[in-house]
Parts: C-alpha cells; structure tokens; sequence
C-alpha cells in the first residue's frame, strides 16, 4: 500500500531528465533539417537521423502525456 501511495504522488511531476530529452530532440530535429537541406545528401545518415527522431518525439509524448496525468 506504501509503494501506491508513493506512486500516485508521483503522477503530473517531472525530473529535470525529462527537459533533458525534449533538448535532444531539438537538437535532433535541427540536425535532420541540416541534413536535408545540405547539396551532398547522406541517405544513410537522413533515415537514422529520422528513426532517432521518431524515438524521440514519441517519447516526449509520453513524458507530456506523463506530466499532464493522463499516462
């Protein structure tokens, strides 16, 4: 009962690795945009750079939808 408690406490905070990992997927973001744009395309480095990105958005929406209580 002590470990629920605890854990329904925790809903709607965040920790600061949170913020971290929305950063990241702005630089990320930039990063893939760069790659696009550039003269010399790289197909290898634009699909991972599009797979981590991918990752990486979904897992900020969890971590908003984690923030506002509905996760």
């Amino acid at each position: 009962m002590f470990l629920a408690e605890e854990a329904v406490e925790k809903v709607g905070q965040f920790s600061y690795f949170d913020l971290i990992m929305i950063l990241f997927s702005v630089v990320i973001a930039i990063g893939f945009v760069r790659l696009v744009l550039a003269r010399e395309k790289n197909l290898f480095a634009i699909g991972f750079a599009l797979v981590c990105l991918g990752v990486f958005v979904f897992m900020d929406v969890l971590i908003v939808l984690a923030w506002t209580g509905y996760l």
